[in-house]
């Protein structure tokens, strides 16, 4: 017999005053009407608001708020001149403390409700600087009206909401952005329509380092050149100094498609890449290399992964999902373990070697083109450390990681489910440690350490 089709108690159009409950995973208010879940965009617990419903789905809704009626007590004031338009920074109206309650709480709620694990002594590190940490920034690019917008997308659509300063990125970023800007009006370079698949320029990615002062620009484009007036003008900008720029490339994306970043990459100004530093370490990044975007919380974190492997020089520790070395070569360098990265992206692979020669860590740390469930590695494996993408690790990498008996695995996540679902298949490890680090203040975004041991 089929399931019988539950009908909401509410349908679109209809009108609400609610409170709102809690705050859910995505940075949303959450409340209830008659059992039935409705998501209140910009809402936070305490809010008494009006809202009206704009969709429903058999197990939830979601509204927009018409006024809100009574203001939340943890409510403090955006200094973003966009929020909450720009769907970036959700959370910018919560007091950060409450945000780090947040995030703590949303870690040990998946852990319970996914994994059915019960770990009450989460700890955290929040940020000590909860604006202007970010070091790369992908901006969105469109024309309306016949005025070029550049900035990130207004929640929930591919509109861009234009503005001249985002208040999470490093300053720097905003001004060369605002450079690229003025070149892009000046030359008329034409814009890409999504829609229509039509036009060249299609976004713009920087990266900077407030350690080095070294920047790397990534024009996004279809197939074609930039005119010769516009590579001129930007090889001999006085901007070039200020800004210390490493290089400019430009990235092909000749596909129709909502991927931001092509296959190709080609060099117009300068080098491919920039140099980072961190602690003690170099770096070398090119446009497409993982690396936090976060420098002095990657530095914590870091730290507390080097305090949890416990190795020293005679052991050996795996660094699955390596990116462009990061973590291999900072346990390489403070606690002399001799370490394999494994990456299956080529251009951070190169880096992350580049690095390692940089460092004069290439007797320690090896870094290999492959992926862990398919690379067979000798002698005793005492560490494992995985750092996957938001999905998680699929059960391929499950089974590789479970087969080695290492001592220790040390799990860095971003994603607070797949990190519940996965601890849940390592079952042959206990949890001992789980740390909260924000490494994405005013955003709902969660980064979490957890420390297992073999049982």
């Amino acid at each position: 017999m089929a399931k019988p089709k539950h009908i909401p108690p509410v349908k679109s159009g209809d009108r609400l005053e609610l409170t709102v409950e809690a705050l859910a995973s995505s940075g949303d208010g959450l409340c209830h009407h008659q059992g039935y879940t409705l998501f209140i965009p910009t809402g936070l617990a305490g809010d008494r608001v009006l809202v009206e419903v704009s969709k429903t789905t058999p197990r939830f809704g979601v509204t927009r708020v018409i006024k809100r009626i009574e203001g939340s007590p943890y409510r403090v004031p955006a200094p973003c001149p966009v929020f909450p338009q720009c769907g970036g920074c959700k959370l910018q109206s919560l007091g950060y403390e409450k945000q780090m309650a947040f995030k703590t709480q949303m870690v040990a709620e998946c852990l319970k409700r996914i994994g059915k694990l019960d770990f009450p002594d989460i700890q955290a590190l929040p940020a000590e600087q909860p604006y202007h940490y970010r070091n790369k920034a992908s901006f969105a690019v469109q024309e309306k009206g016949g005025k070029l917008r550049l900035g990130f997308f207004k929640e929930g659509t591919h509109e861009v909401e234009d503005s001249d300063q985002c208040d999470i990125l490093l300053p720097q970023i905003n001004e060369m952005k605002e450079w690229v800007r003025c070149l892009l009006i000046k030359h008329q370079i034409s814009i890409y329509n999504e829609t229509a698949h039509k036009g060249f320029f299609r976004g713009l990615v920087i990266r900077h380092s407030a350690s080095t002062g070294e920047s790397l620009i990534g024009l996004l484009t279809t197939a074609g050149t930039f005119p010769a007036a516009f590579i001129r003008n930007l090889a001999t900008s006085p901007q070039i100094k200020r800004f210390q720029l490493s290089g400019i490339v430009q990235n092909v994306n000749p596909l129709a498609t909502n991927v931001i970043l092509g296959k190709t990459t080609q060099v117009i100004f300068g080098k491919d890449y920039f140099n980072e530093r961190l602690g003690g370490l170099q770096f070398r990044l090119s446009l497409t290399s993982f690396s936090q975007v976060n420098p002095a919380q990657t530095i914590r974190l870091y730290d507390l992964i080097r305090d949890w492997a416990d190795c020293d020089h005679n052991s050996q520790a795996i660094d699955a999902y390596c990116g462009s070395g990061g973590i291999s070569l900072w346990l390489a360098k403070q606690s002399g373990p001799r370490v394999i990265g494994i990456e299956e992206i080529p251009s951070a692979v190169e880096d992350a070697r580049h690095s390692a020669q940089l460092n004069g860590l290439a007797d320690r740390c090896e870094f290999i083109l492959d992926t862990i469930e398919n690379h067979s590695f000798t002698g005793g494996v005492r560490t494992v450390i995985v750092d996957p993408p938001r999905k998680g690790c699929s059960d391929n990498v499950i089974q590789a990681i479970n087969g080695m008996n290492a001592g220790r695995i040390i799990y860095v996540s971003c994603n607070p489910s797949t990190l519940a679902r996965d601890l849940s298949k390592l079952a042959r490890h206990k949890i001992e440690k789980i740390c909260v680090i924000d490494m994405f203040p005013q955003t709902p975004h969660v980064e979490t350490a957890v420390l297992l041991k073999l049982r």
